[in-house]
């Protein structure tokens, strides 16, 4: 692991992760419990107690992981909504970002894990009812893209700075 300092935040860093937005990504909720979570807080759960019972993990991995999100700042923890002494997550500006990550996963998962006519949930337009189109991935004018039409720029670690004397 690897200190790195930036505008953002200091955080330690797997040595994949130092140049690589995806690393870093996965290193905040590339675990399964973390992006399910995330994904319960878009479905609407608020609380410890919801999210265990939905995700059925251990008490201490889902409040770690609760912590870890609140910590980056992907949810935030607020007063319970009924005035009870109680803590609620509830999604952060961050957190709601990630919608497109777990729409992708939904929608690979729905065409290459389930058979036909198999059940599962649906991701639904809140007001139409109508299913929420296909993400595709475009160019800066609209075509589609493949995999095999981007590339990634590696960075390179920057050159040590020569002190002015």
């Amino acid at each position: 692991m690897k200190t790195v300092k930036t505008e953002v935040s200091t955080q330690e860093y797997s040595s994949y992760a130092e140049h690589c937005p995806v690393g870093r990504s996965l290193d905040l909720i590339g675990d399964r419990w973390a992006l399910l979570i995330v994904r319960d807080a878009m479905d609407g759960l608020r609380r410890f107690g919801e999210f265990q019972k939905n995700l059925g993990v251990a008490r201490n991995i889902l409040a770690d992981r609760l912590k870890k999100l609140v910590d980056a700042g992907v949810l935030d923890s607020v007063p319970a909504s009924d005035g009870s002494a109680y803590q609620e997550y509830v999604l952060s500006a961050k957190g709601e970002e990630l919608l497109p990550v777990v729409l992708s996963l939904r929608q690979w998962g729905e065409r290459h894990l389930f058979g036909a006519g198999e059940k599962h949930s649906r991701l639904v337009e809140r007001e139409s009812g109508k299913p929420v189109a296909a993400l595709q991935v475009q160019a800066s004018d609209g075509r589609p893209l493949a995999a095999a039409d981007v590339m990634v720029r590696k960075a390179h670690a920057a050159a040590p700075r020569k002190l002015k004397r």
